[in-house]
This record gives C-alpha cells, structure tokens and sequence, in this order.
C-alpha cells in the first residue's frame, strides 16, 4: 500500500554479560572470604594478638618505688630492666630449668604410653574398642583442679592410700620430698592427658588404608612389624602435632602443682614454675616483672617447638 514504511525486524544482538562485580550489584568475589574469616580474625587478634603486644610493651616498662615507700610506684621506661632481672633471678631461672626437665622426661613417656595404647585399640584382635576408648578418653574429661585435688589426696601423707597399703612392709613413697615432687606432678599430668593423645594417634591410624594393612599379612608380616613398619611412619605427622601440643602444655604448668602447694610441706614453692613465678610477680604489683617473664617463655617455647619441627621435618625428608 501507499504511504505505508516498511520496518525491517532485525534479531537482537547477544547481549553482553557484566562480570562478577562489575555493573551487577553483586559484591566483589574478595568479600565472600572476608565475611567467613573476619570474625575469626577479630578473635585472633583480640585474644591471642593483643595481649602478646601489650604484654611485650609493658616488659619495656619498670616499677620504681621510693626508699621509704611512702610515694606511690611510678613506671618508667626500661627496656632491658625487667628481663636482665628476670635472666638473674635464680628461682625464676630454676623454674625454667624445672619445666624443661619436666618436658624432656615426661613428654616422651606420655606419648609412648598413648601410641602404644593406640596400638593395642587398633589390633585386629582387639574386642570392645569403643569402651576402651572412653575408658581412656575420661581422664582428660576430668577438669585438671578437680583431678588435681583427688590425687592429692593419693598423696597427703595423712590420708595416702598407697603409703597405708605400704606401712605393713615398712615402705612409703615420699610424694613431697624434693627430688620426687616435680615426679609426682608428672603422674598427674601423664594420668590426664595420656587418653588425649591416644585419640588423635587412634584417629590417624583410622585412615590407613586397610588394603596396604591386609597386603602386609599376605606378606606373612606379623602384627608386631606391621606397627613398626606401617602404623607408626603412617601416623607421624599425628604424634609430632601431639608432642608439639605437649611441649606446649608443660610451659603452661600451673594447676597441679598449685594444687599440691599447700600439702606439699614447701616443696612447691610460688615460683616452681615459670607461669607461677610470673602470678607471683602479679600478686607483688609487679606487672612489669611477670610480663618480662612471659615473653620470655613464649620466646624459648616457640624456639624449642620450631627446632623440633625442624628436626622432624628434615627426618622425614631423609
């Protein structure tokens, strides 16, 4: 017709996509992490961070008091002070010495004790596993005061049962005397936390694969050399986490022997250990002094867990 426009339909071309955060309204892709992160990492630095620093700042500071103590204490910036006094306090120096011989001693037993019980769940004999696991998992579900206080009755010379079934044959164990004391918090620590570690080593033996144990018994490989040779170099990497967390948890020695402090006849003193020897300080208003202090545990805690992990590191390597 006459006067008529012709249009001409044209398909619509393909339509560009915006990319991810770009034009779409869609939050960039780094946010996603840092919502799912940020929480821990305001804990983190929060609780773990902050009072490193501010423990680390306050060490630089020292309290001066007058001769007569009359004035109030001032502090004054010192930043060698506190930890010269603490190198050459010979009771906080002792109680390193003690922590460390506590570690070098009883670690090692603890950890043989939890691999071999782990052992012993995982053989192919073994009957009423889950029991056993609970029976040696209870220990450690023990607050370690509470636990501390019944074995300190184990221990009090008036009411010991060990020493009364011992009295007929005209023996008896000195929990308390000097040379036995550090021992006998050993047994405490040993007794809660043996069952800890025996579940984490049980768990790891859980993934060897079970066709690499049934090949070594076609092999004719007894159940001895197949957890010496399979089962234990299978589960290192869970005994180096245990021995690293126990080498921890001995620097951080503080609620058995503080149980045992007021029976033990002054074996025990204030400052048997490193984090007690720092209350101590504390309780003198020399906040100062047990920060020093502090650091300087942290300082040889994490050089001796990185020399270990070194040395472990460069063994498996080998």
């Amino acid at each position: 017709m006459t006067g008529l426009t012709t249009v001409t339909a044209t398909a619509p071309g393909p339509r560009a996509v915006p990319r991810h955060g770009e034009g779409s309204g869609a939050p960039p892709r780094w946010r996603t992490p840092l919502l799912f992160c940020g929480p821990f990492a305001v804990l983190f630095l929060a609780m773990y961070v902050a009072p490193i620093v501010y423990a680390a700042v306050s060490s630089l500071f020292a309290v001066r008091r007058s001769g007569l103590g009359l004035a109030p204490p001032v502090k004054v910036f010192d930043p060698l002070g506190n930890y010269v006094q603490a190198l050459g306090d010979k009771a906080f120096v002792a109680s390193l010495g003690r922590v460390a011989l506590f570690g070098v001693v009883q670690v090692p037993v603890m950890l043989v004790l939890a691999l071999g019980l782990a052992l012993l769940i995982d053989s192919r004999s073994a009957r009423g596993k889950g029991l056993f696991r609970l029976a040696g998992f209870l220990p450690y579900a023990v607050p370690g005061v509470s636990a501390a206080l019944v074995w300190s009755f184990m221990y009090s010379p008036q009411s010991s049962p060990v020493n009364h079934l011992l009295r007929p044959l005209g023996l008896g164990i000195p929990f308390f005397d000097d040379g036995t004391v550090l021992w006998s918090v050993a047994n405490i620590v040993t007794w809660s936390w043996t069952g800890y570690n025996m579940i984490i080593i049980y768990a790891a033996l859980q993934s060897i694969p079970a066709e690499v144990l049934e090949a070594a018994r076609m092999d004719g490989a007894s159940a001895l050399r197949i957890a010496w040779n399979i089962k234990i170099p299978a589960v290192r990497g869970a005994i180096v986490l245990t021995a690293v967390f126990s080498i921890i948890g001995s620097a951080q020695l503080f609620n058995e022997p503080t149980v045992l402090q007021p029976i033990s006849g002054g074996a025990v003193p204030s400052t048997f250990t490193p984090i007690m020897s720092a209350q101590a300080a504390v309780a003198a208003g020399n906040y100062p002094y047990a920060a020093a202090q502090s650091v300087i545990l942290a300082v040889l805690v994490g050089a001796v867990s990185l020399a270990f992990f070194t040395l472990t590191g460069r063994r498996a390597k080998a």
